[in-house]
């Protein structure tokens, strides 16, 4: 498909279609990263919930598949000292639910990780060669980005403002995803902690177009082929999605994430700091009903899930994160090779009906 006006992330990436499978930390593997490259999109690694080992596995299973480029995703938050009292008084708050569910309120607390960009990680991508970097919560230390750029990738990272896109284009990124309000799983958030702040993807994309240099892409809200029009016209150069690929059978979600997805109404999702430490949106359920949406409590991220793992495990529904963007009543039941390529194929007859 060789008919998109704006190529400049086409070119840049090395891709066919101005689309991105969004990296979505344990929902995406190398089966779903296989199928949207394969059809021309960019396919996204999440790599925060892996093990060097795991990653290098991914990859190999990746590359043994397919030639097209390949992003690998990484968090950059920093970790944060450990409050044990914080910790004992979000327990505490959990305790009815453990003595509900008969989960051991005594046993040593799990811990809940997510490991961001280290020395470790930037080995990694100087060993695998990725073609794309991307980041989460802002860019590591510069000599790391120094380092990620010299081995050759392109860095993409997301912005939830316009300071925050500015930011990223200052410190060397190549292209900026612009992430709107609506968007799932976590926020990009990383200038700010004040959630009322936060834009939605209509607003945020062409302002953002208009405040950076670099090519745009628009996340958040896009769950089919108009969001992806959309987008385009606002002047991004793609759009990435993660909830629409939620719905093909190569996402790794709980049987209670499938239900919840092809259910929940689209008013049924909220930003929550209550698995994580961290806001997200998630398809409300009931701990976030009964603790949150954002509760004080919540010791800082990533670590407010460990003491949710003894619940999860006895209720998945009630006490697990259901990681959804509001366009989930968008999703359609495809396999990601086809849904990609479908989504290409509406985005472009809409196009050129214009």
């Amino acid at each position: 498909m060789s008919q998109w006006t704006d190529r400049r992330l086409l070119d840049l990436l090395g891709i066919d279609l101005p689309i991105i499978q969004a990296p979505m930390a344990g929902a995406t593997d190398s089966a779903m990263v296989i199928a949207a490259s394969r059809a021309g999109a960019l396919g996204s690694l999440p790599c925060a919930m892996l093990s060097p080992e795991q990653i290098r596995h991914e990859v190999q299973v990746i590359r043994s598949a397919t030639h097209n480029p390949l992003n690998l995703n990484f968090f950059c938050h920093q970790l944060h000292p450990v409050d044990a009292e914080r910790e004992t008084r979000w327990k505490h708050a959990l305790q009815p639910y453990y003595r509900e569910l008969g989960a051991d309120f005594n046993a040593p607390t799990p811990v809940s990780s997510r490991a961001p960009f280290d020395e470790t990680a930037c080995q990694l991508v100087e060993e695998l060669r990725p073609e794309v970097v991307s980041f989460h919560f802002g860019l590591p230390e510069p000599a790391l980005l120094a380092r990620v750029k010299a081995s050759g990738a392109q860095v993409l990272s997301s912005a939830s403002n316009v300071d925050e896109a500015l930011w990223l284009e200052e410190r060397g990124c190549d292209a900026i995803i612009a992430m709107g309000y609506e968007a799932g799983g976590h926020r990009a958030i990383f200038l700010s902690e004040d959630l009322n702040s936060q834009v939605g993807t209509l607003a945020l994309v062409p302002q953002v177009v208009d405040a950076v240099k670099v090519p745009v892409i628009a996340a958040g809200g896009i769950g089919d082929a108009r969001g992806i029009v959309a987008a385009l016209a606002l002047g991004a150069s793609a759009a990435q999605l993660g909830t629409a690929y939620l719905f093909t059978p190569e996402a790794k979600i709980s049987a209670a994430h499938h239900k919840a997805l092809r259910s929940a109404k689209d008013s049924q999702t909220a930003l929550t700091n209550v698995f994580t430490g961290r806001p997200a949106r998630s398809i409300i359920n009931r701990v976030i009903r009964e603790l949150g949406p954002v509760s004080p409590l919540a010791p800082a991220f990533p670590r407010a899930g460990g003491a949710l793992l003894p619940l999860r495990a006895k209720d998945e529904a009630d006490f697990s994160n259901l990681w959804s963007g509001q366009a989930l009543r968008l999703g359609v039941e495809k396999p990601a090779y086809e849904l990609t390529l479908s989504l290409a194929e509406q985005a472009l007859a809409q196009l050129h009906r214009r």
